[in-house]
């Protein structure tokens, strides 16, 4: 086999991707849910409507451009969202600034905004940072270099694959 072979572009994702990816994320999220839970209900429900209303935003501006929103069938199966349905009508091509903007800050604020309670509980921040970094460094070793969305800021598919048009 030849060690520097492309791995093959991820043409679909299996329910099994979905939920690997979720548990990945679900550990930050609940550390920051806990941290901030010790000294406040109220900034809890506040940070919870955050994370809604930016999953919202990035499936609104982001996800509605990628290919696995925008092929067939009433809902996405993708390694973020399954089973969701197409709540907004499919945008394919590259993302506008508006996009751009709304998919790097709505991440950021979910993110940033524990930080506050993460520095009280320093055990809780390390728990964060390291989970948070094992997720995005899992996705962008395993995705970004197979993505079929050649449109996507952080894709890194080889030039000569992108010639592979049929799936974006």
């Amino acid at each position: 086999m030849d060690m520097h072979k492309h791995p093959p572009l991820r043409e679909r994702y299996t329910l099994m991707d979905f939920l690997y990816y979720t548990t990945l994320l679900t550990v930050p999220v609940l550390t920051a849910f806990y941290a901030i839970s010790k000294d406040s209900t109220g900034w809890l429900i506040l940070y919870i409507f955050l994370c809604i209303a930016a999953t919202a935003l990035i499936y609104r501006f982001y996800c509605s451009h990628c290919p696995h929103y925008t092929r067939e069938g009433r809902a996405t199966r993708c390694m973020f969202f399954w089973g969701m349905p197409k709540f907004f009508k499919p945008q394919p091509g590259p993302l506008g600034f508006l996009d751009k903007t709304l998919a790097v800050i709505s991440p950021a604020v979910v993110f940033i905004f524990p930080l506050y309670w993460l520095f009280q509980h320093m055990g809780l921040l390390v728990i964060f940072a390291l989970s948070l970094i094992a997720f995005l460094s899992t996705v962008r070793r395993n995705e970004c270099r197979r993505c079929i969305y050649f449109n996507c800021p952080v894709n890194t598919v080889p030039e000569d694959l992108k010639s592979h048009d049929d799936a974006a």
